[in-house]
Parts: structure tokens; sequence; C-alpha cells
């Protein structure tokens, strides 16, 4: 088994036995003291120890208390998309992670021309930016230095902080947590023994829950905040290279493999098994896997071994494979995901306008 596999099981508390319980001996203290810290330097912030700054416009924030696999980008996407279509201009800021861009601060894209390659961008921003029309999207690890850089050369009407629930050196005027609704916390530890990036008290610095991966009937904690809850839809699927739509029956009735590099690859299989896929091979990535040298000749294989009619994958990892002229590149299908909001985005709606009703 795959140890980054196993570790998730580990982090998620899905897993027991003897090894279990060593590698928690092994990890408590590291994942305790590792708490302790992030706790000493929220207090600094809390204090004006370390200073954070504030931008000259809106800023909303999208981010997990866990480590990947949420669902940010629909959700991005969704909140974007309500933003453009009342006529604000919005622009993206993000960490670009899995990108060759080092410097301190690029615009991928203006609104209306691509302005990096995905390789350069990261996957996450350019699926952004070509996935919503109108949407401005700017990378940079800084993620103040990249709020500048959008005010002065694209002036958004509001920014979206993508995965910025942890970086607090950048005030926000809405906080939206992400929380994954079959197992909020994970076993409850923090890095390196479980999945929280912070510990648990993180989450009074929220304005807004949104519990994803929810299933009907499920029930949920109660954060003590506003919150609603979501589940993620495959809901089309098309040709890499044509962009050409094939129906889900079709996948249904042929051989069908799928392979992605993203934080949680098991939910990403198993949620085309519900569409009624039967898979006859999977294969699971590192997150942001980059697609060239090694990388390629293993989806080769992949595809020869098993021959199958399609190779399914996320749209994420399309993106980077767009431009791949190899034989088995053919074969790709992307899985486009939806946000369905569970009442039908109504606490997303008002907490969105009571903030722009508060702009002058």
């Amino acid at each position: 088994m795959n140890l980054k596999v196993w570790w998730r099981g580990l982090a998620e508390g899905s897993r027991s036995g003897f090894s279990v319980l060593l590698t928690t001996l092994l990890l408590a203290v590291p994942s305790l003291l590792y708490g302790v810290l992030l706790r000493i330097r929220a207090l600094l912030y809390r204090t004006g120890v370390f200073r954070s700054y504030r931008l000259p416009c809106p800023v909303v924030s999208v981010g997990n208390l866990t480590v990947g696999g949420t669902g940010k980008t629909p959700v991005t996407i969704w909140i974007a998309r309500q933003l453009l279509q009342q006529g604000k201009r919005v622009a993206v800021l993000s960490r670009g992670y899995g990108g060759s861009y080092t410097g301190t601060a690029a615009i991928v894209s203006d609104g209306q021309t691509m302005l990096l390659t995905p390789e350069q961008a990261g996957d996450e921003p350019y699926l952004l930016a070509t996935s919503v029309p109108g949407l401005m999207v700017v990378v940079g690890a800084d993620r103040y230095r990249a709020g500048l850089l959008a005010l002065e050369h694209l002036q958004p009407d509001l920014l979206l902080l993508d995965d910025g629930f942890q970086h607090v050196r950048l005030q926000r005027d809405l906080n939206i947590l992400l929380l994954d609704s079959r197992r909020p916390f994970g076993n409850g530890w923090t890095l390196p023994l479980g999945l929280l990036r912070e510990p648990r008290t993180a989450l009074k610095r929220a304005d807004l829950v949104l519990f994803t991966r929810h299933q009907p009937g499920q029930s949920v904690v109660d954060p003590g905040l506003p919150y609603c809850c979501c589940s993620h839809q495959q809901t089309s699927f098309n040709k890499l290279d044509s962009g050409k739509e094939l129906s889900l029956v079709l996948l249904q009735q042929t051989r069908v493999a799928a392979f992605c590099g993203i934080a949680d690859p098991e939910g990403f299989f198993e949620g085309l098994r519900r569409l009624g896929m039967t898979l006859v091979a999977t294969m699971a990535l590192s997150d942001h896997e980059p697609y060239h040298g090694q990388t390629l000749k293993r989806l080769e294989q992949f595809a020869a071994d098993y021959n199958a009619d399609w190779l399914v994958t996320t749209e994420k990892d399309g993106v980077k494979l767009a431009r791949q002229q190899h034989f088995w590149c053919s074969k790709v299908v992307t899985a486009r995901l939806e946000l369905q909001l569970s009442d039908s985005g109504s606490v997303m709606r008002l907490a969105l306008d009571k903030l722009l009703s508060s702009q002058p």
C-alpha cells in the first residue's frame, strides 16, 4: 500500500492495529509541539506582535482547517460566478502551488487573456482562470503583495483569497472555512499525526462554515456559526483533445480506468463508481503532480496494461495534459466537478450580500 494513502487513513482515524499505535506514540510529541507553536503564532497575530495588512478593497477568504481535499476550487468558482453576475470585477489571489513561477507575484489572467501556462501558474489557478469567463487570477506566495499587484493593474472590486485560512498576514472581511462533513477534524490531531493544519480552536476565526461532501441525512457538528452543507457532483465528461462531451451511459458501458493527482484520489474514484462506472484500474498520483518525464511514462504504461476505452481524470489534472500529444491522450476524459448547495446558496449569498452592502 502507498505510504501516503496509509498515513491519510491514520490521520483520518480510519485505521487501527499495532502499527497505528506505534506511529501514534512516535508522532504524538511532534504533533503536540506543532500545535503549541501554531497557537503561539495565532496569539502573536491577535496581539499585533506579528503585523497583518489590510488591502483597500473587500477580501473574501476560502480555506481549510485540514490538509487538502475539501473541494476549495468548486467553492471559489461558485463565489466568483455569483459576484461576476452582479457586475463586480473579481480577482483571485492564489499561492500557485505546484507552479514553476518563483517571483513575488504574477498575473495568470486579466479576465480576457491567459498570461501564464499551467506549468508556470499551477493547476488550480489556471483552472480557475479558464473555468470562469472574466475572472482575474494572480499568483504569489505573499498574498498581500499579490493583492497590491492586482489592485495596481487589474482594479478589482473584490479579492478572493484562495486557500487562505492560514494566511492571516492578510486581513479579510469574510472568512469562509470548509470542513469535510465525513471527518471535519480527521483524527483530531495536528500534523504530522493528524490532518489538522491548526488546532480546532482556530475555528473561531471563521465567519461561515461550509460542510463539503455532505450526503442526504448525514448529521454535522454544529460549529456555533452560520453554516450550510454542500456536495460536489461530477456533472459532465469531456474529451481532453476535442472538448466533446461524452454521455454518462457510454462511460457506464465501456472499459474505464481513472487516474488523478489530487489530495483525495479515493474520493474521486469513489465518485465515479457511484455514477455507475466500473473502473478496471485506478492510479493515484501525488497531489499537484507535474505531468512530464517518468509520470507520463507511467501513464502510458497504465493505459497499455489495462487497455481501457477511456482514461478519466479531473479537470485540474486535465489542464496540465492539454498540450500533450501522446497517443493515449486521445482517450483522456476530464470530469467536471460542480458545487451543489443544500440550501440553494442562501447562507452564502446572504453573507456576500451583507459584505457588499457594507462597502461605500
